[in-house]
Order: structure tokens, then C-alpha cells, then sequence
């Protein structure tokens, strides 16, 4: 189980753009063409990572007065929603890990 957690943080951090469920979606679609598990999540967890980067370069550049607020607010919630999107896949990778553990052999 630890040797999974790298790859569903990395999947998870891709979860991070404003239209996530658009993003899935899309990635979803197209992973039946070839792409497999792995790398949609792979590109999911980057995108999130990218995601909470801009807003937290966006915070700085607001708190220098480089930024205006509604940029630095909206970045600041697309990152929010990424985490919490990423949060909740975590928890449905942990809920499924216990249950096959819990599997009769």
C-alpha cells in the first residue's frame, strides 16, 4: 500500500484545474483510445500540481500588488477545489485497498 501512495498523489495532483469533472471527463474519454489507468492519472495529478503552483505564484504576486484580487482569489479557489478533488480520490483508493484487504483468500 505504500508503494501506491507516489502514484495516487501524483494522480491526485493533477485534479486541480477549474473544470476538473470537464477534464476528467475529457481524459476519460480518450484513455479508451490506448491510454491506461496510469497515465490518466498520471496527467490528472500534474495538472492539479500546476494548478496549486499558479495559485500560490498568484498569491505572491497579489500580496506584492502585482496581481489583482479576483485573479489571486480565483486561483486560490481552483487550487482548493483541486486538493479537496484530490482528497476525495484518496479516500475512494483507501476505501477500495480495505476492502479487497478485507477479501476472504
Amino acid at each position: 500500500m505504500i508503494a501506491a501512495i507516489p502514484l495516487i498523489s501524483s494522480a491526485l495532483s493533477m485534479l486541480t484545474s477549474t473544470d476538473t469533472a470537464t477534464s476528467a471527463a475529457k481524459t476519460a474519454a480518450t484513455s479508451g483510445s490506448g491510454a491506461d489507468f496510469g497515465q490518466v492519472m498520471s496527467k490528472l495529478s500534474k495538472e492539479a500540481v500546476d494548478n496549486v503552483k499558479k495559485a500560490e505564484s498568484l498569491s505572491v504576486d497579489g500580496i506584492t500588488g502585482k496581481a489583482d484580487i479576483q485573479s489571486v482569489v480565483q486561483s486560490v479557489m481552483t487550487a482548493q477545489e483541486s486538493l479537496q478533488t484530490a482528497l476525495a480520490i484518496r479516500d475512494k483508493a483507501v476505501a477500495a485497498f480495505q476492502e479487497v484487504s478485507r477479501m476472504a483468500i
